[in-house]
């Protein structure tokens, strides 16, 4: 079966998480966002373990479902169209801190277990060498390599993943405290290894350009702080819903049992281009090779960030592919696209009340954001979202990239092409085409349909280099037409059907219709 796994999260036991990171709105929120599997995160935190005893029980092997007295309550809160089933995997992070080739390295990863018994021997074995108990991502001064061989050492399909391996102060590969391979890291036991989170800072495209990483599965998680964060990113399976089926897609990297993965647009990530936030300062990394890693502004070292230390360790020019490549999918946040079409904040009521509409008329938001039909969310939520949804589908989108831990920016629409829309939109609330009383046949209509292949990439000069923007060209008339609208306004058909998306010109081609009818056909007179 086709399902998504989100298995890199937190507890409400992990510093700086929210309060109502529990079970119950985890079961809520993956079926809202479409989630099958869920990590329980936090696996090492005894007092978590407590409540994975008290309200999970048992499901398909190695997975573990909310206890009906839990669940049941719940499904209240959960839309129709949403609710399917939720099935959690054993999972935690651990931030490793120690000393290695005389340098002081700081990794973080994200272990696997296929029980809870499991899960309670290993929390023994972490007792004895630092506190478990202060924070539910416990930070321990130990090995990365070492505590592979306790994963190992756990039981037979215990496994271990390096997190978010490209983040400059806490990964495998970090600028600042990492290693510039795998094996470097985990030494005799890297063989051990056979999947990497890339993180939210990176995708796949740019982890192809090491080919010492040809080997492993590229995955991607949420890592997850509050409930509604998941899915953010995460995974494709096609295998039995199992932990044994599960772990054998990951390990193989079995094309048909691993479909790929769900991807921030890497731009939006914390550490995406280099920089630093006190003076407010993006670079990328030409310009902080020209300015030898200082900031411009204050003259203190810059943050480097992923996109520098892929470009710093890579022996593949960009866009370079290998035979072990898999699909995935670039995607905003359903809140975060209705925030940018309302001009309001993602937490708003606007934003709230509007997704919970098209979570009750359409269902799910991976549903809504990969497959759902644009007609069936221009019909549930406007023609504006359907041309946000079809622009991110084909990133076509303005992308303000993150930097020294501050979140980037993805748009979808120019302030113009907003404005635009919005002013549209207050003319025409609803689209709906209607046919003359005498219910004459509508033998011919012209279509104005907004052409895909003209959108090309160019770059913006008056904006930051870190923008990414595509524009549409046509060629216009005196009157600001293009040759479509033009031949729409003069049709000689009793019926024309206009479908563009926003800012395109829809109202200016009706009015000027409407003008070139009383002129040419006197139809006031």
């Amino acid at each position: 079966m086709k399902f998504f796994g989100d298995l890199h999260i937190h507890s409400h036991y992990s510093r700086a998480t929210s309060k109502n990171l529990n079970f119950e709105q985890l079961f809520k929120w993956a079926q809202i966002k479409g989630i099958t599997v869920v990590g329980t995160g936090d696996i090492s935190h005894p007092g978590w373990l407590d409540e994975i005893r008290k309200k999970l029980e048992p499901a398909e092997e190695g997975l573990y479902r909310l206890k009906e007295e839990f669940a049941k309550p719940m499904l209240e809160e959960i839309p129709a169209a949403c609710q399917g089933e939720v099935r959690f995997m054993l999972t935690g992070e651990i931030s490793n801190i120690y000393k290695k080739n005389d340098r002081v390295r700081k990794n973080h990863n994200v272990v696997f277990l296929p029980s809870i018994e499991v899960a309670r021997k290993f929390q023994d074995s972490l007792e004895k060498i630092g506190n478990i108990r202060s924070d539910g991502r416990p930070i321990l001064g130990l090995d990365a390599r070492n505590l592979l061989e306790l994963v190992l050492e756990s039981h037979e399909q215990s496994f271990l993943i390096p997190a978010h391996i490209w983040t400059p102060w806490f990964s495998v590969l970090g600028s600042k405290s990492g290693f510039d391979s795998i094996d470097e890291c985990f030494d005799d036991l890297t063989p051990h290894i056979f999947a990497l989170e890339t993180g939210l800072s990176s995708d796949p495209p740019m982890n192809w350009r090491l080919s010492a990483l040809d080997r492993y599965t590229l995955v991607s998680n949420s890592d997850a702080h509050s409930p509604a964060k998941l899915a953010r990113e995460a995974n494709i399976f096609n295998c039995d819903l199992s932990y044994p089926a599960m772990l054998n897609a990951l390990k193989t990297g079995d094309p048909e049992k691993f479909l790929g993965t769900l991807e921030f647009f890497p731009e939006e990530g914390k550490y995406h281009f280099d920089g630093h936030r006190k003076c407010n300062k993006r670079m990328t990394p030409k310009e902080t090779i020209k300015n030898k890693s200082l900031c411009p502004v204050c003259g203190k070292k810059v943050t480097i960030g992923v996109l520098y230390r892929v470009e710093e360790l890579a022996d593949r020019p960009e866009n370079a592919k290998h035979e072990n490549i898999k699909p995935f999918h670039s995607l905003i946040p359903m809140p975060e696209i209705l925030s940018e079409i309302y001009s309001v904040g993602p937490n708003t009521k606007t934003v709230g009340q509007k997704y919970d509409k098209l979570l009750n008329q359409l269902g799910s938001e991976m549903y809504m954001i990969l497959e759902a039909p644009l007609a069936d969310i221009e019909k549930a939520g406007g023609s504006f979202l359907a041309e946000g949804i079809r622009r991110m589908r084909k990133k076509e989108v303005v992308a303000y990239g993150g930097f020294d831990g501050e979140f980037g920016v993805i748009k979808l629409f120019t302030n113009s092409e907003r404005d635009k829309f919005q002013n549209q939109t207050a003319m025409f609330q609803e689209e709906t085409f209607y046919q003359s009383k005498d219910k004459a046949p509508v033998e011919k209509i012209s279509i104005i349909r907004e052409n895909e292949e003209s959108y090309h990439p160019k770059e913006n000069k008056s904006e930051s280099p870190a923008m990414k923007i595509k524009f549409i060209e046509d060629i216009e008339d005196e009157n600001g037409l293009n040759l479509r609208q033009k031949e729409a306004v003069e049709s000689d058909n009793n019926f024309n059907l206009i479908i563009a998306g926003p800012g395109t010109g829809k109202t200016r081609a009706l009015t000027y219709r409407i003008a070139h009818l009383i002129q040419t056909k006197k139809i006031l007179q």
